[in-house]
């Protein structure tokens, strides 16, 4: 019996490993297709707060300890600040001016963000690989997020053009790529945190505590939050919390535990793909061919970034250091147990 449930387990598992990208990719849609009848940060607030509630509930059930230090709580409060204040907020915001997809895009990319600060403040190695995947990285981004009128200046008279930056600050996708670089700072706080408080339980705490400020600025900032919202946006909001948030950080930290931190990082693609096609389906969402061409270099670059020693080691026979070699420290400054989201 028990072997019978190990088999069925394993043939799940690529699915199950999937599950928490195809989550956050379709919650990303849900947000949007809310965001017409309601504000940014009331939409960040229902994302946040439920959310951080029910991952405590689930430490409380599984007994894992609470912070029990100062400098447990300042680490969390500052981890709370930017990836839950910031990050929820800039992403909030950026979803009102762009669409699901582009918006998925923009956000994970930052695992470049956090390459070329493990690099700074770590010294970690991005290699040959790695600085392909920010070239193309760059280009991607430019590509999704420049207006076209500047791409086309820059390709006909470069040393003539001029920009409008207000209408580059207008533009939803500078809004996400905001929220990337807040998610890979907090990416970065990560070993500190960690190295005071159970990674679980500091999620459900900078959850709570990153949507405390959210809330005063929607009471103060914001009206009529929900006084348009009708049964079906409610249940996008309810799902993008439980399934979005709750569940899918769930199976990420069950896979995580497991040492499939690798796996995991290289599914990191996966995110905005599912957030483009189901965004095409349910909200009628489209890009031009610059866009295309902005995503696809995008997805490579993550691509390259996340798979980068396993790519050299194939293209110059040099194997791998092998996973029990790697410290902890060392891979939590590259791969976040907080992972891109929608």
């Amino acid at each position: 019996m028990q072997s019978y449930k190990s088999s069925s387990l394993l043939s799940l598992t690529p699915i199950l490993l999937v599950l928490p990208f195809f989550l956050w990719g379709t919650a990303m849609v849900a947000m949007k297709g809310v965001m017409p009848h309601t504000t940014p940060f009331f939409m960040a607030v229902m994302r946040l707060i439920p959310a951080g509630i029910l991952v405590l509930l689930v430490t409380t059930i599984t007994k894992r300890q609470q912070p029990q230090s100062w400098q447990a709580w300042a680490w969390i409060s500052l981890f709370a600040l930017i990836d839950g204040t910031l990050f929820q907020g800039f992403l909030a915001a950026g979803l009102v001016r762009t669409n699901a997809g582009l918006g998925s895009v923009m956000i994970d990319s930052q695992p470049l963000a956090v390459a070329l600060l493990s690099a700074w403040l770590f010294k970690e190695r991005i290699g040959a690989i790695g600085i392909c995947g920010l070239i193309l990285g760059v280009l991607g981004i430019s590509c999704i997020g420049l207006p076209i009128e500047w791409l086309s200046q820059v390709a006909t008279s470069p040393l003539t053009s001029q920009f409008d930056l207000a209408e580059l600050f207008n533009r939803g996708e500078w809004l996400m790529l905001l929220a990337a670089l807040s998610m890979a700072v907090g990416t970065i706080l990560v070993p500190f945190v960690t190295k005071h408080v159970d990674p679980v339980v500091a999620t459900g705490w900078h959850m709570i505590l990153g949507g405390i400020p959210l809330v005063f600025g929607s009471f103060y900032l914001e009206s009529n939050q929900w006084t348009a919202l009708t049964n079906y946006d409610w249940l996008s909001i309810a799902y993008s919390t439980i399934f979005g948030s709750a569940i899918a950080y769930g199976l990420f930290f069950y896979f995580a535990a497991q040492g499939n931190l690798t796996s995991l990082s290289s599914l990191t693609f996966l995110t905005p793909v599912f957030a483009l096609l189901f965004g095409s389906l349910f909200l009628g969402e489209s890009l031009d061919l610059l866009q295309w061409c902005g995503v696809c270099l995008t997805l490579v670059s993550i691509l390259l970034i996340n798979q980068r020693d396993y790519i050299w080691s194939q293209l110059t026979g040099v194997p791998m250091v092998a996973d029990d070699a790697i410290t902890q420290d060392s891979v939590e400054s590259i791969v976040s147990p907080y992972p891109p989201e929608g």
